[in-house]
């Protein structure tokens, strides 16, 4: 809850701010009544809104189904190609349009690059401004809920209250029993994670947390436009049963089963057959989960930041480097370390700066604002 109160009062505060900042209206002095647009040939109408252009998909919707009879006749009967509009090429682009209507709950898939295994991201487990837990699973699987329940014990007792989860890039895997378990370990015993719905099925699976939470302090979930299937449903469970908050993009839209069938020996379909559906709130396919702070950082940037961390940690993209300021030792020594300071930042000028984990800046940000309201209400 003091996740949502921190997010209401900082929007009141910036609605109050840009209300205050915002020159307050005069009352217009009295006039004599103006001439009529038709009596002032100078008087110019006032600009109408622009419409908004209709995507393709809306013009087709509305359109009946003779209509799209018609369009279909004139690109046959008109002064196309008749290669290109035949009855292949469009069984072809009746294809085409399917999977595209459907995405991203179906896709025609290669299978040379689905059997190509994808680059691991490595686990990571640290300790940031000695009391945030950045930990990163890197997939959601049992071997790396086994680390990860390790890291968690291993932390030091009554230093955390603070658990920073970064399910960003975790682009494969429905294995949504393993999500449930990351889940266990954060939301109270007895709630209602998740469940999963075939749409012809009167069945539901339905995954509860069946123990009482490993932690239970402020809680930060990390998110992209890559983070799909369990890690979504992983994201939409904790914000809603263990008051987390999401920072970064919005996901995938991919929480669902898929099922494949092969096309031929190199391409295969996949298609959706179960979705996740969370209590209170319904499915999150095709929609994913909408953070509640938005911020992009680049894949390249993420992936480079994913690789150099495994062996140095992340601190390095959190914090700057302590500006060195003038003090008694310095002018013991004869020394002026703000003008050395300025001197390196003039050798490095034309340098590309150093990369910034922007997404998780802000998630260690929000942490210090939550502390410091806690803090002050003591």
């Amino acid at each position: 809850m003091i996740f949502r109160a921190l997010l209401i009062f900082a929007i009141s505060a910036a609605s109050l701010r840009a209300q205050q900042a915002s020159p307050s209206p005069t009352p217009s002095p009295e006039v004599s009544p103006s001439p009529s647009p038709a009596s002032s040939p100078s008087a110019s109408p006032s600009p109408s809104p622009t419409p908004r252009v209709q995507t393709l998909r809306e013009l087709i919707d509305e359109m009946k189904d003779e209509d799209v009879e018609k369009a279909l006749r004139t690109f046959t009967e008109g002064f196309f190609d008749p290669a290109k509009v035949g009855e292949k090429e469009l069984r072809r682009a009746t294809l085409e349009g399917i999977v595209d209507r459907l995405a991203p709950g179906a896709a025609i898939v290669g299978t040379s690059a689905k059997s190509a295994p994808a680059a691991a991201t490595p686990f990571l487990a640290e300790i940031l401004d000695t009391h945030i837990a950045y930990m990163r699973p890197g997939a959601l699987t049992k071997d790396t809920l086994a680390q990860f329940d390790a890291a968690l014990a291993g932390f030091p007792q009554g230093q955390i209250d603070a658990v920073v989860l970064d399910l960003r890039g975790l682009s494969e895997g429905s294995d949504f029993e393993a999500a449930a378990e990351f889940a266990r370990r954060f939301c109270p015993k007895g709630k209602l994670l998740f469940s999963i719905q075939k749409p012809s099925a009167k069945q539901e699976r339905i995954f509860t947390s069946n123990q009482d939470p490993t932690f239970e302090g402020v809680l930060v979930v990390l998110t992209d436009s890559d983070s799909a299937g369990s890690a979504e449903a992983l994201a939409g469970t904790l914000r809603l049963n263990a008051g987390a908050m999401i920072i970064g993009s919005e996901t995938s839209g991919q929480a669902v089963e898929f099922a494949e069938a092969p096309i031929n020996g190199n391409t295969m379909l996949r298609v959706a057959i179960a979705q996740v559906i969370l209590p209170n709130s319904g499915p999150m396919f095709p929609n994913g989960v909408k953070p509640d702070v938005s911020i992009w950082l680049a894949r390249d940037v993420r992936d480079q930041i994913f690789r150099e961390s495994k062996a140095t940690g992340v601190s390095q993209f959190v914090y700057d480097p302590e500006r060195r300021r003038m003090n008694e030792a310095s002018l013991v020594a004869n020394l002026n370390p703000e003008i050395e300071t300025v001197q390196a930042a003039q050798r490095d000028r034309g340098k590309a700066p150093p990369i910034r984990d922007t997404v998780l800046q802000r998630a260690v940000d929000l942490v210090t604002a939550i502390n410091f309201y806690k803090t002050k209400k003591q």
